[in-house]
């Protein structure tokens, strides 16, 4: 008993002195909100802090703004977040939140000049307007006293707490002309400050937003192209170099987009896998290019392989083998003339479901290749585990091939490997004559480029295809 009255007295003492900081606190947040509500009304104030609100905010800096541009003065306008903040409110309870953003305020409030404004837009973070202050130097200062201010831990619920934060600062003029344009720009500045770590910084560059805003609108616009399925294939043929046939053709995503014209693979392929669309992205273009080869058979054309690149995305789901295989069930197409085309760099995350998922597909008649072979950082151990059918000669090395001793040692050592292995080769990035005629002296099983044809539309490859289907094509 005796032991049980002192834990609840040392409790009550630990909460009255708790209380006794929430009144110190209160104290000082209520001289600030009679500062703000002289601003104007109450309802510009935010409740919790007694500091302007957001509305306040915009209406001292459009102020600011003014005065700056008739007087061709500069100011500073600096977005500051709480890290964890949210972390802090879910475990030790809304009641020490509001004390910590009420003491935050507090200690920003003390770092700041009578002419500064302080707001709170809400949740967990803070703008401070810095007017006649455009020096990157006397901004640094500030910044540095605020950080300064917040590495003293805080008391919260009988517990000395480290709080961090980040901080995103915007220049007037080369920052933005208004308001909303400055208080963006310091907040894109913040979530690059993020990025960073606790306890970071970074100024606005216009040059790096332009470059991160239109990724975002890159990304949003392909999301929605995805959805839409707007792209289109276009084929290249393939052609072997002993018999001179069109053996196959590789199918290539194009996108055409409404306001930038036609988008790289090499941009959106890469974007694809980073924003997680490049499973729906690469369904939409094997079930396309299956429907493609029907559609040319159909018409009458000789059927031939089509090559399809594999996203390590793709290769790695889980599920590849169902998918594949469902995909030509519902559209028909015959194992024998799909080719999956793979990385070198896809080979590093070797498993042994990959192994069985390829050992399934060549079982069926489906067929790999390796893509841009020579530039990866493949083991040559993964070339006899895998049931590899060719390689493919990176189109570096064949572009050299006649006036490069090292690409042509290359392309030789490549060739005589892949026929070691039983395996096919095909040169990629074809463009001369000679080109043609070297590789035909190293007996090259197949060869892909403009010599041959650019990427075609679907319709141009299908009369391509009709063409070429019962001749030798011309080498």
């Amino acid at each position: 008993m005796h032991d049980a009255s002192r834990t609840r007295r040392q409790l009550q003492r630990e909460i009255d002195a708790l209380r006794g900081r929430v009144v110190l606190l209160e104290e000082t947040v209520t001289k600030m909100r009679h500062r703000g509500e002289s601003h104007g009304a109450a309802s510009l104030t935010d409740r919790l802090t007694g500091l302007p609100n957001r509305a306040m905010f915009y209406d001292t800096l459009n102020n600011a703004l003014s005065s700056a541009k008739e007087s061709g003065g500069k100011l500073a306008v600096i977005f500051f977040a709480l890290d964890r903040f949210k972390l802090i409110n879910d475990t030790l309870g809304q009641f020490v939140g509001d004390a910590l953003l009420q003491e935050t305020a507090v200690r920003l409030d003390a770092c700041l000049a009578p002419r500064d404004t302080l707001c709170r837009p809400g949740r967990n973070e803070f703008l401070l307007l810095l007017p006649g202050m455009g020096c990157r130097d006397d901004v640094q200062q500030v910044v540095a006293d605020v950080f300064d201010a917040m590495a003293d831990s805080f008391l919260l619920a009988d517990q000395e707490l480290v709080i961090n934060a980040n901080m995103g600062i915007c220049l007037y003029p080369e920052g933005g002309g208004s308001a909303d344009a400055l208080i963006r720009n310091a907040y894109a500045a913040l979530l690059k400050a993020k990025d960073f770590g606790k306890n970071s910084h970074r100024f606005f560059s216009p040059q790096s937003y332009e470059s991160e805003f239109g990724r975002l609108l890159l990304e949003n616009d392909l999301r929605r192209a995805v959805n839409r399925q707007d792209f289109s294939l276009h084929y290249q043929p393939q052609v072997d170099l002993q018999g001179g046939r069109v053996v196959g053709v590789e199918a290539l995503a194009r996108w055409e987009h409404q306001t930038l014209g036609n988008i790289s693979p090499d941009q959106f392929i890469p974007l694809a896998e980073d924003i997680g669309v490049m499973a729906p992205l690469g369904e939409w273009v094997l079930r396309t290019a299956c429907e493609h080869h029907l559609a040319c058979s159909s018409s009458g054309c000789q059927p031939v392989r089509y090559a399809v690149n594999l996203s390590p995305t793709q290769l790695h789901s889980g599920n590849l083998v169902p998918w594949i295989f469902s995909v030509l069930e519902e559209t028909g197409l015959d194992p024998n003339f799909l080719e999956l085309e793979i990385t070198e760099g896809a080979l590093l995350k070797n498993s042994k479901a990959t192994v069985a998922a390829f050992n399934t597909l060549h079982a069926e008649g489906v067929r790999i290749a390796i893509d841009d072979f020579g530039t990866g950082y493949s083991s040559l151990a993964y070339l006899s585990q895998f049931p590899i059918s060719k390689l493919k000669i990176d189109k570096t090395f064949t572009s050299a091939v006649t006036t490069d001793e090292k690409s042509a040692a290359i392309s030789r050592a490549i060739i005589s490997l892949a026929h070691s292995l039983d395996m096919r080769v095909m040169a990629e990035g074809v463009e001369t004559r000679e080109q043609l005629d070297y590789l035909r002296d190293l007996e090259c099983d197949e060869i892909q480029g403009y010599l041959v044809s650019c990427p075609l539309p679907a319709n141009e490859t299908m009369q391509f295809l009709a063409r070429h289907s019962l001749s030798e094509f011309p080498l």
